[in-house]
This record gives structure tokens, C-alpha cells and sequence, in this order.
């Protein structure tokens, strides 16, 4: 009975031995097995990088001594990191491309002097574009933005910013008054009821577009050319009843050849275009 007991007990202690020893191989063959598809992946991720690194270089134009990245009616709703090897880019012309986001490294393209996504599918202007001092024109309609976000007054040196035709944006940040460079705005086709006070205090402002919004008042601060056409303004003038048909003929003639006359005087001093309300439409769903 004792030596039956002695070799049970040796039978268990090599099998739990070999236990051990081959949970131990297993481990180490999962591991291993995990390193290779880990190995694989960042293979693939790396053919991947370089083959759309590749791409990206083929749509590298030098046009008027700047390198501009033009993109035309091709699938890129993502744009990869591997990007960053052209950080000397100084234009993005991405046009028709389905992009649904600014990659949040776009404020590592310092040189950047036109960022021009129009006609996409963004819908967020991420706070990283702040970092672009050098930025003259930021040209972002036709596409689904719902706010500004206020790092856009970081860009010291933007001239030009559109956001027509996204249909949502409602206000602007009031930091958008520290871009003393700004001269052109255009924000038609959104959901604006008034005028954002943003805009009242930009000393080079020359051109505000606002038409196809809601707007209802115009503050008395606009003095400078604004076309507000497709808005539900409404002009309250009362005047004295006149008996006399042809003599209010004549003071309505008189009106618009002294109105014309002012226009021409205010170009000839200002240099500035005057307040036009007009009605026909500039944008439709046929030019997007």
C-alpha cells in the first residue's frame, strides 16, 4: 500500500510538472502569436501610410511659386496623418471630396496660406485651426458647420473667411473682432437673425454677405457694403400724402437721382461699396 501511495503521489507531481510546463508554452505561443499579427497590422498600417502618402504627392502642384495639395471629386473623408510629410504645403484645395472632418493636426501646417474645403461634409471646425497665423483665406461653404469656434481669432493674419451655404451657423464668437485683416466675409444661406456685433467692430471689413438668412433689423452701426438680399427685412418709411400725382412723381424721381448722386459721392470718400439689399438669389442647390 505505501509503494502505491509513493507512486501516485510521483505520478501526480510529474503531471502537474507537465501542467505547468505546457500552460507556460501555450502562454508563450499566444504571445507570440499576438506579436505577429501586431507585426502584420503595422506592416499593413505602414504599406497603407505609404501608399496614400504616394497618392497625396501626386496631387502636389506648384502653382505661382506655392506647393498646393488639389483635390477634385475623389473619396477622401478622412485625410491620413501620414500628411504630416508634407507639412510645407501652403495651400489645401479639397474640393467635392466627401471630407467629414478637419484633421486636428491641421495646426502643425504652419505655412498654410489658404485652407480651401469647400463643398464637403464637415460638420466641425476644430479648435487646432487657432495655430495657423499665417492663414490669409479660410473658405469652408457648402458644407454642414454648426458654430465657429472662437480659436479662429488667433488667425492674425485671415483676410477673406466664407461659410455660405451650411445652413446651421447662427452666431459668430465675439473674439472673430480681433482680426484687424479681415475684409471679406461671406456667411449667406444660414440661420443669422441679426447682425453678429463681431462683425461692427472689424476696422478692414469691406464686404459682408449675408443674403438667404432671417435676418429682421439692421443695427444702425452698418456702414459699410452688406448684401443682406433674401431676408425678411421690412423698411418702415411713412411719407405725407401727396394730391398732387405729378408733383409726387417728381419728388420720386428727385429721390433716386439724389440717392445715386450720394452712392457716388460715398465711393468717391470711403473707397467702400454702400449698402445693397438685393433680391435675386446668388447661390442654389445647382451650383453646390
Amino acid at each position: 500500500m505505501a509503494e502505491t501511495a509513493v507512486c501516485l503521489g510521483t505520478f501526480t507531481a510529474v503531471k502537474t510538472l507537465w501542467e505547468v510546463r505546457i500552460h507556460k508554452i501555450n502562454e508563450e505561443l499566444q504571445k507570440e502569436k499576438e506579436f505577429r499579427q501586431r507585426s502584420a497590422g503595422r506592416l499593413l498600417l505602414l504599406w497603407e501610410e505609404r501608399a496614400a502618402l504616394a497618392k497625396l504627392k501626386e496631387k502636389v502642384i506648384n502653382e505661382g511659386g506655392r506647393a498646393i495639395l488639389r483635390i477634385e471629386e475623389e473619396e477622401w473623408k478622412t485625410l491620413p496623418s501620414c500628411l504630416l510629410k508634407l507639412i510645407h504645403l501652403q495651400e489645401w484645395q479639397l474640393h467635392r471630396t466627401n471630407l467629414q472632418k478637419i484633421p486636428q493636426f491641421i495646426g502643425r501646417f504652419h505655412n498654410l496660406v489658404v485652407l480651401d474645403l469647400s463643398r464637403n461634409s464637415i460638420e466641425n471646425v476644430p479648435k487646432e485651426i487657432g495655430q495657423l497665423t499665417s492663414l490669409q483665406e479660410l473658405l469652408l461653404s457648402y458644407n454642414r458647420i454648426k458654430s465657429v469656434p472662437k480659436e479662429i481669432s488667433n488667425c492674425i493674419s485671415l483676410e477673406r473667411l466664407e461659410l455660405a451655404v451650411n445652413r446651421s451657423i447662427c452666431d459668430l464668437p465675439p473674439q472673430l473682432s480681433d482680426l484687424k485683416k479681415l475684409s471679406h466675409i461671406d456667411l449667406c444661406m444660414n440661420q443669422f437673425t441679426a447682425i453678429p456685433s463681431a462683425l461692427l467692430n472689424m476696422p478692414s471689413l469691406e464686404w459682408l454677405d449675408m443674403g438667404g438668412n432671417k435676418l429682421q433689423e439692421l443695427p444702425d452701426a452698418i456702414d459699410r457694403f452688406v448684401n443682406f438680399r433674401d431676408n425678411p427685412l421690412e423698411l418702415e418709411v411713412t411719407l405725407p400724402p401727396c394730391e398732387n400725382t405729378d408733383e409726387e412723381e417728381q419728388q420720386e424721381m428727385f429721390g433716386i437721382d439724389f440717392m445715386h448722386v450720394y452712392i457716388q459721392e460715398s465711393l468717391k470718400k470711403t473707397g467702400m461699396a454702400f449698402l445693397s439689399v438685393l433680391i435675386s438669389p446668388q447661390y442654389s442647390e445647382e451650383d453646390k
